[in-house]
């Protein structure tokens, strides 16, 4: 493999399907289900995926501005360990390795290995692996066949989801559903504990929007080009989500929706009948395809950014003639393996959103931290509405976080842990590592220049 700088090869487009790829994946077909359970209000149901979208729209531009100063592959990794310690950045790498990237490229595979097995005879288990292999040979042997894949199935996945909701809401609402009527059970759905753990679920079915800051190193013109593609690929999105479940809750009565994994197959046989309804399952579990692309385009970059800087690491940074990742994308391919075979989905789903909320809500709040450290840094864009922005995002994102806690401390406080200790394990691999640079680093001036597509984490 050869060590060297990769070229810029992901225009505007290419970086907003990257986006979309990965918020449109695992959440918005699986998750409906835990929702319903334990909220079974439709007003209040369709409110989370609208809050959500706010939410998401709000950490998007607050990462927009970060990245466009910031410019540099890794995401959490780069930019937590550039705003606060390299040791906080160590730990978010840990986080994006494992259950920010491959534990949620398990769970699309594992989603779409259940929509598919409704129709056809094979284990849910065995089409996920398949899955996962095929698509890992396709970005681990070239950067520009990997980027031509994702770029063409996000298309279809875009296509799809807009056809498929169209036909569903010319058709009738079906008996048993969810009222739409706005009461006081709306109003106490919206005030319980469940709602605010339900509204985790849904963060981490927007999670992805800040996807092409993993990849920002390899995208064209990124303080422009990123900061456009984090608003565009979330808006979209968000209109997506919202007809799907809207779609979702006015087809699948409540005795088959609550619990349910497979909302997008069990709305699809109601809608249009056992033949069509098997077609449609099996066209959506093929949306899921799209998702395990882009995680794994996405995923080994801040794999490949941690080789660059851990001594004795270097070899995970490496790249084939095609300029792809591959020691990284095998590397987040063994840990994928893995979370597909404890097969425990809502367990992982929730350390997933948590761990990744989690992530997010520092990186916002690094936002407000850096205005007020490095006022006269260069900021190609800014959050429009400061500080109102990342003050919706860091309020209700940590109202979410607060409720898990509560509500599964004994699941989340071990892997907490568990997380924070293999971060400082690789940050006294890293061996002695400054603090956060100064303010006065961080200015235009230092030695540190933030517009430095480059520069290292601090």
């Amino acid at each position: 493999m050869d060590q060297h700088t990769p070229s810029r090869f992901l225009d505007l487009r290419a970086a907003m399907l990257l986006v979309v790829a990965n918020m449109i994946g695992t959440g918005v077909f699986a998750t409906l289900g835990f929702q319903a359970k334990s909220v079974p209000n439709a007003p209040a149901l369709l409110l989370l995926w609208i809050l959500g979208a706010v939410v998401a729209l709000c950490g998007a531009l607050s990462y927009a501005e970060l990245v466009s100063a910031l410019p540099r592959s890794g995401g959490e990794y780069h930019l937590l360990g550039r705003i606060y310690h390299r040791a906080l950045g160590n730990i978010a790498a840990v986080v994006s390795v494992t259950v920010g990237f491959s534990a949620p490229v398990a769970l699309a595979a594992v989603a779409l290995g259940r929509y598919a097995c409704t129709v056809l005879p094979i284990d849910p288990t065995w089409i996920a692996l398949g899955v996962i292999l095929a698509v890992t040979a396709t970005h681990a042997y070239s950067r520009e066949f990997g980027r031509a894949f994702q770029v063409l199935i996000t298309s279809i996945k875009v296509a799809v989801i807009v056809v498929f909701c169209a036909l569903a809401l010319a058709m009738p609402r079906a008996g048993g559903t969810l009222s739409f009527e706005i009461d006081r059970q709306f109003l106490d759905a919206v005030l319980s504990a469940p709602f605010g753990l339900s509204l985790i679920y849904v963060l981490y079915a927007y999670a992805g929007w800040n996807a092409a800051a993993y990849v920002a190193g390899e995208v064209k013109n990124p303080s422009r080009t990123v900061p456009l593609a984090l608003t565009l690929g979330t808006l979209l999105v968000a209109v997506l989500y919202v007809l799907l479940n809207w779609v979702f809750l006015r087809s699948v009565p409540l005795r088959e929706l609550a619990g349910t994994i497979e909302v997008g197959a069990v709305a699809s046989r109601n809608l249009f009948g056992e033949t069509t309804g098997a077609f449609f399952s099996l066209v959506l579990s093929l949306l899921l395809l799209s998702t395990v692309s882009a995680m794994t385009l996405a995923g080994p970059r801040v794999i490949q950014t941690v080789g660059e800087d851990v001594p004795g690491l270097y070899w995970i940074a490496g790249r084939t003639r095609q300029d792809a990742p591959t020691a990284a994308t095998l590397g987040q391919l063994i840990l994928v393996v893995l979370f597909i075979l404890t097969d425990s989905f809502e367990a992982i789903l929730t350390i997933a959103g948590f761990t990744v909320t989690l992530m997010s809500w520092l990186v916002v709040a690094g936002l407000v931290l850096l205005r007020w450290r490095a006022p006269a840094m260069p900021r190609p864009f800014r959050v429009p509405l400061y500080p109102l922005t990342p003050l919706i995002f860091l309020g209700t994102t940590g109202f979410c976080l607060i409720a898990v806690t509560l509500q599964r401390p004994f699941l989340v406080a071990p892997v907490v842990l568990v997380l924070a200790a293999a971060g400082a394990l690789l940050y006294a691999r890293m061996g002695r590592a400054d603090p956060v640079e100064s303010p006065e680093a961080l200015e235009p001036s230092g030695r540190g220049s933030a517009t430095s597509p480059g520069a290292p984490a601090a």
